[in-house]
């Protein structure tokens, strides 16, 4: 059907198709802008420097003052008796496990303690500083032990001194400061793990990811 200038309907209806493709083909489409990896941030790199400092200050000072006024014979009893200050030396690893390998233990602490530093530079979420500053103050304040006491460098004994429950660690193994920042430290990284909040940004776009194309 024509109408009086002899055009047909459809090219009146259908103006695309004599004048060619429509805005909706030529354009181009939109596209979701790719997300770039977060950039690690040195503010977090020196946060988690500077808790692991603090925890190793802090396990440092407290030993020094276990060492200068607790007797070993005679445990302290504080807290209703939930603490006992408990002095010992403890040549294995945190809380007393695998005493006689202490060089061993010298070593992977010192692996650690530099892959921890190594992975510090990389951080660029918050909870992380906090987690991987814990560790390696951890760590660290036991390594001091391994190297500078006695009986020797690489040999050195830890200091432990706190107990729960009861004395020398009858109820459970007894610990220092340095044993407590490390398994908080743990515990966090395993938290932010299960909760989807891993280190880096393609863990957590991965974990989105998943969840978007999970069935309802």
């Amino acid at each position: 059907m024509q109408t009086a200038g002899g055009a047909t309907l459809s090219e009146d209806t259908q103006p695309e198709a004599a004048d060619g493709p429509g805005p909706d083909e030529t354009a181009p489409k939109p596209q979701a802008a790719a997300a770039k990896p977060n950039r690690r941030r040195p503010g977090l790199t020196l946060a988690a420097l500077l808790i692991a400092a603090f925890a190793v200050g802090l396990d440092q000072w407290t030993k020094f003052l276990a060492e200068a006024n607790l007797d070993p014979r005679e445990p302290v009893r504080i807290l209703g008796g939930l603490v006992h200050l408990s002095l010992t030396w403890n040549s294995g690893a945190a809380f007393s496990l695998g005493t006689g390998y202490t060089w061993i233990f010298t070593i992977v602490a010192s692996a650690v303690v530099v892959f921890l530093i190594v992975l510090s530079r990389k951080i660029v979420y918050p909870a992380w500083a906090v987690a991987i500053g814990l560790v390696l103050g951890g760590a660290a304040g036991n390594l001091v032990d391994r190297y500078f006491r006695e009986p020797g460098f690489a040999h050195g004994h830890v200091v432990d001194f706190i107990s729960v429950f009861k004395p020398y660690g009858e109820a459970f193994p007894i610990f220092n400061i340095a044993d407590s920042a490390l398994c908080c430290g743990v515990a966090l990284i395993v938290l932010l793990e299960l909760t989807g909040h891993g280190f880096s940004p393609e863990s957590r776009r991965n974990d989105d990811h998943e969840k978007a194309e999970a069935p309802a």
